[in-house]
Order: C-alpha cells, then structure tokens, then sequence
C-alpha cells in the first residue's frame, strides 16, 4: 500500500499526452463525468499548448497524481472555479490498476491543501447516489452532503440521482 508521502500532484507535462488519451478514451471514466465521446490525440494536444494550468485564468486546474518514483497513477482536477464564490468541483481519475490503494484519497487530500492555499472558501463534488466508493471517499475526508439532484447523471438510457457533495473552508465570522 502506498503511503501519503509517497504521493503528489505535479501539473500536466506534454510527455503526459498518452495518460491523457488513455483516461479521456476509457469510456469507464465516462459513466460518472461528462465526457461522452473520445478525444484525439490532436485535441488533447492542443489543450496541453493551450492551457496556463492556472486557476484563476484558465477557471481549471489539472495535476497528474503521481507517485514517488515518477509513475503516474491518474488525474486530479479542480474545475468550474467561480472567481467569486471562491469555489470549484472536484474531478477525480485513478487508473484501475491503481483503484483501491487510497490513491484518490491522498489526491483529494492534496487538492484540498492547494484549494485552501489559493484561499478558496468551498471544494464541492457531484457523485451519483450508486457510487458508494467515491460516496465513502468524501465523506471520510470532511465532505458533507448538501443536496439531491435528482435525474442529473445520464447513466446508458437512464438517468440516475446525484448527491452535492461540499467542504468548506471557513476562516471567518460571516459564516451563518
């Protein structure tokens, strides 16, 4: 089992262009995001020129989860970053032979240092009611459900029920 000083999030490199195909192409991936048809190498490329890999001015973050050894283990972002609120989702993407080893866990916990570090007030993830590992996963880090959303994941012909998922980080008295 890998421990937590064995893991860190790095920004995304052109040499990551084939973890990049792989995670975006896997349509196991897809079941719970918003991606629907593959990408080619061409358009992942051209995001890996395009992107500053800053928050505040691309309104997304991407980090590679990476071991200590230099092995990458999967994706990690924060988007749909509100400059106002000060909030922004949680993306998550271990590769399967990678799952079960709290690799997730380790990322989230790693996000959630870089979120309070850029002063963001709130960290939230979507997870489909059926997803009761990432529904654990959250909840052992601090993240309280807020709210059902009712036939918001496309799941095949069906449409399932999501659950709000929000941590905040409350520095102050305004908090009510």
């Amino acid at each position: 089992m890998m421990s937590s000083a064995d893991i860190h999030l790095r920004a995304v490199e052109p040499e990551d262009l084939e973890l990049l195909y792989r995670i975006e192409n896997d349509p196991s991936f897809w079941r719970y995001g918003s991606t629907t048809v593959p990408y080619s190498r061409y358009a992942l490329r051209q995001y890996l020129t395009q992107t500053k890999n800053d928050l505040f001015a691309d309104r997304q973050i991407r980090f590679v989860i990476e071991h200590s050894d230099g092995q990458a283990l999967g994706l990690a972002d924060l988007c749909n970053f509100d400059p106002q609120h000060l909030r922004a989702e949680i993306s998550l993407a271990v590769l399967p032979e990678h799952q079960g080893q709290q690799v997730g866990q380790m990322a989230v916990e790693r996000l959630w240092d870089f979120a309070v570090n850029q002063h963001l007030r709130q960290l939230y993830a979507i997870i489909a009611i059926s997803n009761k590992p990432a529904t654990r996963l959250f909840e052992r880090l601090g993240f309280r459900p807020a709210s059902v959303l009712k036939d918001w994941i496309r799941d095949g012909e069906c449409f399932v029920d999501a659950c709000l998922w929000q941590r905040l980080n409350v520095r102050d008295d305004c908090h009510r």
